[in-house]
């Protein structure tokens, strides 16, 4: 057992992933309840904002919660003074502002300690397109395609039909489509837009396989996942096969070479590692006759890819208290540098008058 240390654990938002999210966040409050920490539940309700009380199932989420705010590292209550310390937050919002590097930046700004990664990472994850710059500066393979934005027009000249139709930033396959044609994909990209501002268009293949690598940061260190496959019974793997059937049908480790699998674990390794990452995240690849291919990767991924570190509730609380150990350590302080502008020269003299 820890010492009692709190961990506030951020879940809900406004994303369509929200019930995803607080599914993940209430198993995790859970779990860390039973790794002997005190756990403070943040629910983020649709309509904005944050509130907090005795959540432990998530039914819960819809009861008398009591409305706070977030003043350094503590919860304040919006009426009243009651507060709520905290020494590290957990991230389990998946999508929107949870997920996009918003409630990251905002703990950030508030001085707070995080077990989950920072603005940068969770930015540049969460935009499909994004991310594909960024592996393919790394030298890493990707899936070839292109970025259509909502009101230019795109009619699919020159595009090598079937292709996969994806929103840039939502996850849990939502609104993903396969198109054969040009009607198919004018129809999969009017989906793309009711979700969101942009889509990603890519190259469908059909012989694919899906393979999964976590990363998380102990001691310093990057610590890598076994390589997970993860099966799917029809073009593309559902959000029904992800979490609404009784048991995910994958093979952990996956039966791949090791060449292949050192393949998929070394350009998780680089991602995790050029973009300063902390907390666990989880790389998808696909892997094709031209060989490994990245996807995507999730900077909140489902149940934090404990699974994928072990498969019993013990390793589970393992992996979680070792998560939110590593969020707790001091960073190294900076130098602040002050430049004495305010307090001397023509501005102060001028009384801040002057013009710029």
């Amino acid at each position: 057992m820890v010492s009692k240390r709190t961990v506030a654990v951020f879940f809900g938002g406004n994303s369509n992933e929200r019930e995803i999210s607080v599914i993940t966040g209430v198993y995790c409050c859970n779990l860390l309840r039973g790794a002997g920490y005190g756990v403070l539940p943040v629910f983020l309700p649709e309509t904005g904002g944050m509130a907090t009380g005795e959540i432990r199932r998530v039914t819960d989420v819809t009861g008398k919660l009591r409305p706070v705010r977030l003043e350094g590292g503590r919860l304040v209550s919006v009426k009243g003074r009651r507060t709520f310390p905290f020494d590290v937050a957990l991230n389990c919002c998946h999508g929107g502002a949870g997920e996009d590097g918003t409630l990251a930046a905002l703990l950030s700004w508030n001085g707070v300690k995080s077990a989950s990664p920072g603005t940068l990472p969770s930015a540049v994850f969460m935009d499909k397109w994004a991310t594909k710059l960024v592996a393919e500066g790394l030298g890493i393979p990707v899936v070839r395609g292109v970025k259509v934005r909502d009101g230019v027009g795109f009619c699919g000249d020159g595009v090598r039909f079937p292709v996969i139709v994806k929103p840039s930033r939502l996850g849990s396959s939502i609104g993903v489509k396969i198109a054969e044609n040009g009607e198919e994909l004018q129809r999969a990209l009017d989906l793309a837009f009711r979700l969101d501002s942009s889509a990603v268009v890519e190259e469908y293949l059909p012989e694919k396989r899906d393979l999964n690598c976590a990363a998380v940061r102990r001691g310093g260190e990057i610590v890598l996942s076994p390589v997970e496959e993860v099966f799917s019974e029809g073009d593309i793997l559902s959000f029904s096969e992800k979490y609404e059937r009784a048991a995910r049908r994958s093979e952990l480790p996956a039966k791949i070479g090791e060449e292949t699998a050192e393949e998929v674990r070394t350009y998780t390794r680089m991602l995790y590692d050029v973009l300063d990452c902390r907390g666990v995240v989880r790389a998808d690849f696909l892997l094709t006759e031209e060989g490994v291919r990245f996807n995507e990767m999730n900077a909140v991924p489902g149940s934090l890819s404990c699974y994928l570190f072990g498969d019993t509730l013990t390793e589970a609380k393992r992996f979680l208290a070792a998560l939110v150990e590593e969020g707790m350590k001091e960073e190294k302080p900076r130098e602040r540098v002050t430049t004495g502008i305010l307090s001397r020269g023509p501005l102060a003299a001028k009384g801040g008058k002057r013009r710029i």
